[in-house]
């Protein structure tokens, strides 16, 4: 079972939410689909003041398996992309609500159409 944190926010395609103090958002792909990907060997990261609508790609993350489109559940200017993703991709596959992280965001107004962890968790069951 994939852990599901409870104070995130998540989406259909896989990507999870955080809120930050600042009022930016940091966003991620969940446990289950990094556990999907497999190790993670590449990851490619936005550039800072990128400017993103909903659904816009913003990351690939590449796995011995597949490479795999990362998509934006938030509007708004990219505030800092991850780094430390470059030369360690696999802290996504280690931590990925934690350091796996892959970008921060200053969003475009209130994030809305996002999953709770119990509707994500439902989401999950449905696909089976």
């Amino acid at each position: 079972m994939s852990e599901i944190p409870a104070d995130l926010k998540y989406t259909k395609s896989h990507e999870w939410v955080r809120t930050l103090a600042d009022g930016n958002v940091e966003v991620g792909i969940t446990d289950h689909a990094q556990g999907a990907l497999g190790d993670l060997v590449f990851v490619e990261v936005p550039d800072s003041g990128k400017a993103l609508k909903v659904g816009d790609t913003f990351a690939v993350v590449e796995s011995v398996k597949a490479a795999s489109d990362v998509y934006a559940p938030v509007a708004g200017a990219v505030v800092e992309g991850n780094a430390a993703l470059g030369s360690q991709p696999e802290l996504i596959n280690s931590e990925p609500y934690g350091a796996g992280w892959i970008m921060r965001l200053k969003p475009g107004g209130a994030p809305s159409g996002l999953l709770s962890a119990a509707e994500y968790q439902a989401h999950l069951a449905a696909e089976g």
